[in-house]
């Protein structure tokens, strides 16, 4: 009998378990207590969908507290289902009909399911947000180089989010900005003493234009000299040109020894005929004393004007000593 007492127990409180676990009652006194209208039986369904009923019920108690008459159960399991983030998307929506921010429930699931954190941008265009630029390297048309850092003050542009460019884009186009506002000044000087020149210049070019964010401000941090940017590449390029100078007079000079060795090859070769010549000429003389065309006398006066040439050029030359005179 006992026995049969405890099963029965154990059965009954499976299937109190069971039951409240599928039809979340005290979930259901909670929403009806807070002037939310739903049923037990929409409830198991809930569960039956796998979808977290007591999610669902805070954020409808939520809606129905701040006057949200657009949000409804349906919505919000369909955005859900969806892979949304129930909770942000209603405290963005109160904390937007708080503030005045025109957000509805179909902009706002838009803006989750696209990835972004909707209740930091409604509580970003409530309080504007300060983003410091990485250090921003420019020079100046007199060949100087700053270095700028800068704080820009952006707020969310809800309508823009979807779609919209990020932080990223925003600071690459402020850093495009000052690199183009520092290198049309002539002097670093004149940046130097008016850096507010570079925040008017670049907000002047729309840079927020297709992006998540309004840009407010920016404001100019800090400034620092960096190289002579000038003087390194005017450096640079006079020792590219003596090196291409020296180049071209090594060329030269190598054309110039070799047309030497060319010269001094032909006069070799002219010089080698020349004795050739003159070796064939004891033989030519000999023929001619054979033939009796070459008498002796004639030999005699062929010494002679040969001695006289040689007595010439010893008197034209007199650091070479006296010339030998041949018999």
């Amino acid at each position: 009998m006992e026995l049969t007492i405890i099963l029965i127990a154990i059965v009954a409180v499976v299937a109190l378990g069971v039951f409240f676990y599928y039809c979340p009652f005290f979930l259901w006194i909670s929403a009806r207590a807070s002037g939310v209208r739903i049923s037990l039986v929409q409830l198991v369904l809930m569960r039956i969908r796998n979808v977290p009923a007591n999610i669902i019920v805070r954020a409808l108690i939520e809606a129905h507290k701040a006057g949200l008459k657009e949000v409804t159960r349906d919505d919000l399991e369909a955005h859900y289902l969806a892979g949304g983030n129930v909770t942000k998307v209603v405290d963005a929506l109160v904390s937007a009909s708080k503030a005045n921010i025109d957000l509805t429930f179909k902009m706002a699931t838009a803006i989750d399911l696209a990835g972004r954190n909707v209740f930091e941008a409604v509580q970003m265009s409530v309080n504007p947000k300060v983003i410091d630029t990485p250090p921003v390297t420019a020079v100046a048309k007199d060949g100087i180089q700053l270095i700028a850092k800068a704080r820009v003050t952006v707020r969310a542009n809800i309508r823009q989010l979807v779609g919209g460019a990020g932080e990223d884009t925003v600071l690459a186009r402020v850093g495009e900005g000052i690199v183009s506002s520092i290198g049309s000044s002539e002097s670093h000087k004149q940046v130097l003493e008016n850096p507010d020149s570079i925040s008017k210049l670049v907000l002047k070019k729309g840079l927020d234009s297709g992006t998540a964010f309004e840009i407010l401000s920016i404001d100019i941090a800090d400034i620092d000299i960096g190289r002579n940017i000038g003087a390194t590449l005017q450096i640079d390029q006079a020792q590219a040109d003596k090196n291409i100078a020296q180049a071209k007079a090594e060329e030269r000079r190598a054309m110039a020894i070799a047309l030497e060795q060319e010269m001094k090859a032909k006069a070799q070769e002219a010089r080698a005929k020349v004795i050739e010549a003159e070796a064939e000429l004891p033989r030519a003389m000999a023929q001619a004393f054979l033939s009796g065309n070459l008498g002796v006398m004639d030999y005699y006066r062929l010494k002679n004007m040969e001695a006289d040439t040689t007595m010439r050029e010893s008197i034209a030359r007199p650091d070479n000593g006296p010339a030998k005179i041949t018999k």
